[in-house]
């Protein structure tokens, strides 16, 4: 699974004319779903979207959670974060799990960011969506299951002779 997250001021959610979803102070979690991606990908990426230090201490360090700083959640479900570029110019989703696979686990996600303590609101799954949102800062954070689930890289140790 695959999260772009984005620290918002407000965001929202339209679809068909009529809003589904908003929030104040918070999240934006725009959540991909690869083939393949389990409960376990979609809990982790929860908790670590929850537990993520990006929200100004007292003395305007990024030092506070969404959990610590009282924030919501909106998720909203974006298959296009696994578009394959590599040739042409028109994207190739093959990556991208199909909705019958998708679906479930994007509910997983959500089920486990409440689970967390916070409130999660939900675009519509597969729906057209106007999402409209104020970036605070911009701080804008990129989430990969894969890339956490590799080793973490050792800092550059230069050897004395």
């Amino acid at each position: 699974m695959r999260l772009v997250l984005q620290r918002v001021r407000r965001a929202s959610v339209v679809v068909g004319g009529e809003q589904v979803a908003a929030i104040g102070r918070g999240l934006v979690a725009l959540v991909g779903v690869r083939r393949g991606d389990t409960d376990a990908a979609a809990k982790q990426l929860a908790k670590k979207a929850v537990e993520l230090r990006v929200f100004d201490d007292a003395a305007g360090l990024m030092n506070r959670s969404l959990i610590e700083a009282g924030g919501e959640l909106l998720a909203v479900s974006q298959f296009t974060l696994y578009a394959d570029m590599r040739r042409g110019r028109r994207p190739s989703f093959v990556e991208a799990a199909p909705a019958a696979e998708a679906a479930p686990l994007f509910e997983a996600f959500c089920r486990a960011v409440e689970e967390a303590g916070v409130v999660c609101r939900r675009g519509v799954f597969g729906a057209e969506m106007l999402v409209e949102l104020v970036n605070d800062g911009p701080v804008t954070i990129i989430l990969d299951s894969q890339e956490l689930a590799r080793p973490r890289r050792q800092r550059n140790h230069v050897e004395e002779p």
